[in-house]
């Protein structure tokens, strides 16, 4: 009986300064923002503290230097995410896609083993 193929796993992120600027936590919570249309239902989505959340949205928009997210309206109106923050979230999510099916192909080539 042979074993069952080998599996690619990688994680990718952009950094500044050597600190993480964005990677796959901050498109989580990018995504959950969007979906949700607030910072608070996303965070208790992601097993996060409002301030944790908050405090990561804080420290992406240091690195970047602009808002990733904006107002809907009035002050618990909740949020949406800016120009930016929704191109951080389609360019992350594509790259990270490309990536891995990069790897994967690659690891296909070099390996004398299945890999999925």
């Amino acid at each position: 009986m042979g074993l069952p193929p080998l599996k690619v796993k990688l994680k990718v992120w952009l950094e500044t300064g050597g600190e993480m600027a964005f990677g796959l936590g901050s498109a989580s919570l990018l995504k959950e923002i969007d979906q949700n249309g607030s910072l608070a239902a996303a965070a208790r989505e992601l097993g996060m503290s409002y301030r944790a959340a908050w405090g990561r949205i804080k420290d992406i928009e240091a690195a970047l230097g602009e808002k990733l997210l904006e107002k809907k309206g009035g002050n618990k109106s909740g949020y949406r995410l800016s120009p930016l923050g929704r191109k951080m979230l389609v360019a992350y999510t594509e790259w990270e896609e490309q990536v891995h099916a990069a790897a994967l192909r690659l690891a296909r080539e070099k390996f004398p083993v299945p890999v999925d």
